[in-house]
This record gives structure tokens, sequence and C-alpha cells, in this order.
């Protein structure tokens, strides 16, 4: 990838919250943005990133064919992040119901994973790419009481990790935060009481702001990322013992 050529970046999810922000983020470092989501977000932020060049394409995640077509008309990609997520309802384990723990498997993992897969071929043949998934901290240490949430995560890092040694001798990097709780329209689906647990646990005392999560995926989305791969980067506010 040469200096002087515009970058792309992919953006699942980036019609609201952390991904609105990445796609802000990323704007300002002078990339050209498409965003993947099911339809225009709420956010004035969004409107902003549209007018200032941003391209929707609306599509599921979960759905492969069409997430391999929104990869097809990008111009070429040379970021992806996937932050399209769910958090669903709040039940233990053995009550939890089953049409949910599915859809959240399906959106979370399911839906990087179509992303991951749609999105290597053609990083590989340009001989470059840079691919940062959203997790969780839950998917470190599992919430009580959100286990098709904790366990999403948790598969969303190995297979990060695993990709990241599958394309190692490329220069592809393919790195995995994992966020403490942003108070975004994902607490729309918690109960107070498990919102509030979030914010317990927390050493700093607050909830991670979205802007603070889109200077991370910024680096990590950048060339100056070219060693590291396969790494978990903490967004915990202090939370995160591994």
């Amino acid at each position: 990838m040469t200096s002087t050529a515009q970058r792309h970046a992919l953006v699942t999810g980036g019609a609201q919250g952390i991904g609105l922000a990445v796609v802000r983020r990323l704007q300002a470092e002078g990339m050209a943005v498409h965003i993947l989501d099911l339809g225009p977000g709420p956010e004035p932020a969004f409107a902003e990133a549209v007018a200032a060049g941003a391209v929707l394409h609306e599509a599921d995640v979960t759905d492969l064919a069409a997430v391999e077509q929104v990869v097809a008309a990008c111009p070429r990609v040379d970021a992806l992040v996937t932050s399209a997520g769910i958090a669903g309802p709040n039940a233990t384990t053995w009550e939890y119901p089953v049409e949910h723990w599915r859809r959240i498997m399906a959106i979370n993992l399911d839906g990087t994973w179509h992303a991951l897969r749609a999105v290597a071929p053609r990083m590989i043949a340009q001989g470059y790419g840079r691919i940062v998934t959203v997790a969780s901290i839950a998917g470190k240490e599992g919430n009580p009481n959100a286990p098709a949430y904790s366990a999403s995560k948790a598969a969303v890092i190995a297979l990060t990790k695993s990709m990241g040694k599958e394309l190692a001798q490329h220069d592809i990097s393919v790195n995995c935060v994992t966020p403490a709780a942003a108070r975004t329209r994902i607490f729309d689906q918690m109960s107070q009481a498990h919102v509030d647990f979030m914010l317990s646990r927390i050493p700093r005392g607050r909830f991670l702001k979205v802007e603070e999560a889109a200077e991370m995926i910024a680096w990590l989305c950048s060339p100056a990322c070219s060693f590291t791969t396969g790494a978990v980067f903490d967004l915990s506010g202090g939370r995160a013992t591994y």
C-alpha cells in the first residue's frame, strides 16, 4: 500500500455507537469509509459522516452472500472493523431464550466471521490489510446473566487470534479490542441492574467513551500497526486482569 494512495475502510455496524465513532475517526485520517449496516443511523454524526463521503451499504452481517457483495462493491478494503453486534436480554444460562441465543451468535460471531472471510482474499491479493474485531471485556471474564453475549465475544477473541496467525506471513494485521461498556443504544437491550453491575466493575468509575475506542482502533487500522497481530487490546478502564 503506497503512502500516496487513499486507503479504504469498511466498518460493519458503522451507522451508530462505537462503529460510527470509528467511521468519523478514520475519515479524519483521510480514509474513504464504507459502512455496512442494516440502515441509516439515528445520530447526527451519521448524517455528517455521509456528508463527508461515507458510503452506506445496507446489508445484514448474518447473510454471507450480502456481506460478500458489499466487499466486492468497495474499490479496495485496506482496513476492516467489525463493530456490528447486539447484547440481547439478561437471563441466567439455563433460562436463556433459545431464539435470542441463536440471534446473538448469528450477529456477533457469524457476522464477524462473514466479514473476515470476505475480506481476507482481497487483502492477500493486494498485499496489505488491517483488521480490527470488536469483542468485549465480557468475552474475557464472562458477565453473569449475559451468557450468549459473553460466549459470542470470547469466540470473537479466539477467531481473531486464529486469523492473526493465518495471515502473519502477509502485511495483514488482525487484532481485537475488548471494550468495557460504552453508553450507546445497546444499553436499551439491558436491564438497569445489569448496567449498574457493569459500571461497578470499572475502576475508572465511568463508562467508555466511543471516541476513546475509536482512537485505539484507528491506530490498529493504520500502516503503523505493522508488527502486532493476533493481539487483544484492553479498553476496560482497568477492569481487565489479563
